[in-house]
């Protein structure tokens, strides 16, 4: 059997293989509410095949979306459409999970297609962003307030409630975003986090609000729930996060109960200069992997189903999630058997048209 179509157990949770649906923003959405675009979108990759599906970020409040249009569970009628959603999921099979998250400075931007740029607070849906600093991502964005203590309290109670909503939707696994310059990443690195009291400074410092998050959703989220945490494995400048802190991290967050870490990188300082060629962070999951013994994701330009394989077969990584490759190709999953020469479970609806 090829590596990446054998099942990975974690805990009581079987993943039918190692291929994930990686969370993908559709801005499709109003107050928070999913709608018929996520079911149609997600459910497509549970008849295409994949092991696991996680939705796009979920904001845990409404001050901490990217734009006015994205996914959320900061409210408790956004369960019953989500709902509707994993039901479907797990009938074909995979296991759903959503990924949690508060975008901190990203917050308040237009869709991508209307520009992208930030909608000031005094603004037709705009709002005034918080953030570990007072420090914009550009500089010629409003700037964010420094969250204080009672602001923190509440964000780690929106994680809280949050992660009790995606009980009762129905998920199975929580991944909590700490990457690409979202409101823990901006906690995590020296550059966004300028803070003087117990939550910035030190690397003990720098951790402690997603050490607090991960404490709080774990007095809620069942025992035998998976959950997960994505990183920025590097900020690829000097004197930012490194791979060596993602190790260390790692290494605590082994002891606290998280089950894998999904490597991803950057996003926290703009224009910084990354090498995009096929596979770029694979080094990364690799590398917390192989020093400290946590299971862990890759992401990044992975396209071919042979470049997945490769990946779990050398155990550079536990998982491998696809992202734009699944937008083009919904079905990835059951092509990728097909070129590998193995023989999975199709929809019995789709089964005419499997490759012989």
């Amino acid at each position: 059997m090829s590596t990446l179509f054998s099942p990975l157990k974690i805990k009581n949770i079987e993943l039918k293989n190692r291929i994930v649906v990686s969370p993908m923003c559709e801005y499709s959405s109003q107050d928070g509410f999913a709608n018929d675009w996520h079911l149609v979108h997600l459910g497509s990759f549970a008849t295409g095949g994949a092991g696991l599906i996680i939705t796009e970020a979920a904001a845990v409040s409404p001050e901490g979306r990217i734009t006015f249009a994205d996914l959320g569970l900061y409210k408790d009628e956004h369960v019953e459409k989500l709902k509707q959603i994993t039901d479907f999921i797990k009938a074909q099979g995979a296991v759903p999970g959503t990924q949690l998250a508060h975008a901190g400075r990203k917050a308040s931007h237009q869709e991508p297609w209307n520009g992208g740029k930030q909608a000031p607070a005094d603004q037709p849906n705009g709002w005034q962003s918080v953030s570990a600093s007072t420090i914009s991502f550009f500089e010629n964005e409003e700037p964010p307030i420094a969250l204080d203590k009672a602001g923190i309290e509440k964000v780690k109670a929106d994680f809280k409630a949050a992660a009790k909503r995606a009980i009762d939707a129905g998920f199975q696994v929580i991944e909590l975003h700490g990457a690409h310059g979202y409101l823990i990443n901006q906690f995590l690195s020296p550059f966004s986090n300028q803070r003087t009291d117990e939550y910035g400074g030190s690397f003990e410092n720098r951790i402690r609000l997603l050490l607090e998050i991960i404490e709080s959703v774990k007095e809620v989220w069942p025992e035998e729930n998976l959950l997960f945490v994505r990183i920025s494995a590097t900020e690829w400048v000097e004197g930012g996060w490194t791979a060596g802190d993602s190790v260390a991290l790692a290494n605590i967050l082994k002891g606290k109960g998280v089950d894998l870490i999904d490597c991803s990188t950057g996003g926290n300082i703009p224009n910084v200069k990354i090498p995009l060629t096929p596979g770029y962070q694979v080094e990364f999951a690799e590398k917390v992997k192989k020093e400290s013994g946590i299971l862990t994701g890759t992401v990044g330009l992975i396209t071919k189903s042979d470049q997945a394989n490769e990946i779990i077969e050398n155990e550079r990584a536990d998982l491998v999630f696809f992202a734009r490759e699944m937008l083009r190709d919904p079905h990835f999953a059951l092509r990728a058997a097909h070129e590998l020469g193995e023989e999975i479970k199709w929809p019995v609806q789709y089964e005419r048209a499997k490759w012989h």
